[in-house]
């Protein structure tokens, strides 16, 4: 057939016409533990960062909503969140004409809203030119048309969520500490730092009505009377610490306080020495939770990022809600009051955080995540969390969601840094308020339940 140096030539250029053809028909093949290595990825840069608890829930919040956005546009089992999260216009309509892998397009959204979000943009990009390469050599046409859909709706989701307030909160003003009033929350060693984000009560909620929508039952007045409901709870407090320190670290209640910890930003002081203890937040353990759970049930690309959107948006919205009474009641710490007034010496088993104590933002986090997540995956839901090992932590297993909830929020009165009313009004708020979530998102997820290996 073919003869001679032009034989060969035109056998030569056939072979590339075929496999050139051969090539555009292959499809990236994108499953959802690409969604999970993500996932991750944007939680090692934001460890590394250090951004706070309520800064690290926004930062889940937009990139998962992209991604959920993107794939809304293919899978119909799942409705847009336009219309029902506030200021969130519908996206940009994929081009139904051209070969848009819309899985691809999802993970492309998602990586370059998360870039916007956090500082170390070049640790993601790394990642990301991975991941681009990998899929360029698979397919390049869809691909190329894939990721631009993906930037079109990221383009679209950064334009929304550049206006929740956040930028104009890093020019409010500190935190002005009333030393005079004992009630009042003061800055607490090591550190004695300002408080984080007393403004975060200014950023645009996702679903709620309003940063006070949740507003929580009043905690018990503030008095040093030693027959006070007030007085007692600080008690309990100290007298916990002390038992938990006097078992040693073979106690369960000590590890407890250690594995619900999640605290960013550990400062350790050694003399003169001083060196930090990066982790993650306690939204960042939620996220691993909800990880754990769609492995668990082998969910299919579709459902696991609605799981983590759903999440996510319950997390993000519990912070402003839990921000806003912090900052109201500005409640001081267990720690302060006890070396004013009881024992100079007593430490808590953890770091305090550097923001006022009403109520525990772990109680009102891990009340809201586990109730979504018991909505997605049933009561009774038993899992393993391994979301701590990398951190020197032990699994620890769980019957439920809610079980997992109760574990997180009583681990602040073990580790010292919490009253029992923070703590048990805390779960409450956060129940409630993502029992809301659920109820606002009903229609988002028609038939949603019989979705695992799409």
């Amino acid at each position: 057939m073919f003869k001679g140096q032009k034989g060969l030539l035109y056998l030569f250029l056939f072979l590339v016409v075929l496999s050139s053809c051969q090539k555009e028909t292959i499809q990236i093949e994108i499953t959802q533990d690409n969604y999970h290595n993500t996932v991750d990825k944007i939680t090692e840069v934001m460890v590394h960062d250090i951004f706070s608890p309520p800064v690290a829930s926004r930062i889940y919040n937009y990139p998962n909503i992209a991604a959920y956005e993107v794939i809304c546009q293919e899978n119909k089992r799942y409705r847009t969140l336009s219309g029902k999260l506030h200021g969130l216009t519908a996206i940009p309509k994929a081009d139904t004409t051209l070969k848009i892998n819309y899985k691809v397009a999802a993970l492309v959204a998602y990586l370059d809203v998360g870039k916007e979000l956090v500082f170390s943009e070049d640790k993601i990009e790394v990642y990301r030119d991975s991941l681009y390469n990998s899929w360029k050599g698979i397919n390049e046409t869809s691909f190329i048309t894939s990721k631009a859909y993906g930037q079109q709706v990221a383009q679209h989701i950064k334009d929304w969520l550049s206006k929740d307030n956040y930028a104009q909160t890093r020019t409010m003003p500190k935190f002005t500490v009333n030393t005079d009033d004992p009630a009042r929350w003061q800055p607490t060693p090591p550190d004695y730092m300002d408080g984080i984000e007393p403004h975060w009560r200014e950023i645009r909620a996702s679903i709620i009505d309003s940063a006070s929508q949740f507003t929580p039952t009043k905690h018990p007045d503030f008095s040093l009377e030693k027959d006070s409901p007030f007085y007692k709870e600080v008690l309990e407090t100290y007298e916990i610490g002390k038992e938990i320190k006097a078992e040693g670290e073979t106690s369960e209640k000590i590890q407890i306080a250690q594995f619900w910890d999640c605290n960013p930003y550990v400062s350790t002081h050694k003399g003169h020495l001083m060196f930090a203890t990066k982790k993650i937040t306690p939204g960042a353990h939620w996220i691993g939770i909800c990880k754990i759970a769609c492995r668990k049930t082998d969910a299919g690309f579709a459902k696991t990022v609605y799981a983590y959107t759903k999440t996510s948006i319950a997390i993000s919205d519990a912070f402003i809600s839990c921000w806003d009474e912090k900052y109201r009641s500005n409640l001081i710490r267990p720690e302060t009051l006890i070396n004013q007034h009881i024992d100079e010496h007593w430490e808590p088993v953890l770091q305090t955080p550097p923001f006022p104590e009403y109520t525990s933002g772990h109680s009102v986090v891990s009340g809201a995540a586990s109730t979504v997540l018991t909505e997605i995956y049933g009561d009774n839901f038993a899992f393993n969390d391994d979301t701590e090992v990398q951190y020197g932590l032990p699994i620890r297993s769980f019957n439920s969601f809610n079980l997992a909830a109760d574990e997180a929020a009583i681990s602040r009165l073990y580790g010292g840094i919490h009253y029992r009313a923070a703590i048990d009004l805390g779960l409450e708020q956060g129940r409630k308020l993502g029992g809301f979530v659920v109820k606002k998102l009903q229609m988002i997820n028609e038939n949603v339940k019989t979705d695992s290996n799409e």
